[in-house]
């Protein structure tokens, strides 16, 4: 599993067409359409921190969780630097350890389909269920199916900016779960020359039955699937959907 070491140092430059305010207004319209909002919201899988901040100006007390130290610096640096406070944890999603409970919880851009063993995301929600407050909302995105098969498996993209090019390869694995992705980044040093980093990662395919069952599982009742960024149901040609539960 990749450690998003190098990954972290370009995240955000390769990432500048997500609407983290836009995004992050639309998940508390969520929250708001059942009458819980959070006061103290976990978010899951934080990264670099861009919705933990969006949620913090909104005047919500943030927790952001991620694997990666290296991650996690750039997202407290850039809280660091608009005064806010926000608390992060260095942890994976099963085993996470809250010093208390949350009113609320969030798992954002498909960082559900990089937890690539099905046990693993069942001791995850778990532990989400563990420290979220009995009947509030836990709120989460996946790549859909048809996202990995059409557009992702067995394709290639080139992202790149001022400082970093990026070629992103991935194959589809074949009973067609898991997609493994090679990125490779090309930092300019120079004005023609240019340090290479690599970084592999893997999503996996995850059915709706597959979430349902382990939602059911870890004290979770679905309450609605969503479209990326509606207020309808999916499509066969969705390729982001919002899966809001509630603890129960």
């Amino acid at each position: 599993m990749s450690s998003y070491n190098d990954f972290a140092e370009f995240y955000d430059g390769l990432n500048l067409d997500v609407s983290y305010p836009e995004r992050a207004r639309y998940i508390l319209t969520l929250f708001e359409k059942y009458d819980r909002k959070p006061s103290l919201l976990l978010d899951l899988a934080c990264g670099t921190g861009g919705f933990s901040i969006e949620f913090a100006k909104s005047g919500i007390e943030v927790i952001g969780v991620d694997s990666s130290a290296a991650m996690l610096s750039k997202a407290y640096d850039k809280a660091q630097k608009l005064g806010l406070n926000i608390l992060f944890l260095c942890q994976k999603a099963e085993d996470l350890d809250l010093y208390g409970t949350v009113d609320g919880a969030v798992c954002c851009m498909d960082s559900v389909n990089h937890i690539i063993d099905y046990a693993e995301l069942c001791r995850s929600f778990k532990k989400v269920a563990l420290f979220l407050e009995k009947d509030r909302l836990f709120i989460f995105d996946v790549n859909t199916e048809y996202k990995h098969k059409e557009i992702l498996s067995n394709n290639t993209f080139i992202l790149e900016n001022e400082d970093v090019f990026c070629a992103w390869q991935n194959q589809c694995s074949d009973n067609g779960v898991y997609v493994d992705m090679q990125l490779d980044f090309f930092k300019r040093t120079g004005q023609s020359s240019y340090e290479r980093f690599t970084e592999y990662i893997t999503e996996r395919v995850y059915l709706h039955s597959e979430l349902v069952n382990a939602l059911n599982e870890s004290g979770f009742l679905l309450l609605d699937v969503l479209e990326d960024m509606s207020f309808t149901k999916p499509g066969i040609n969705s390729e982001r959907n919002f899966y809001i539960a509630k603890r129960v």
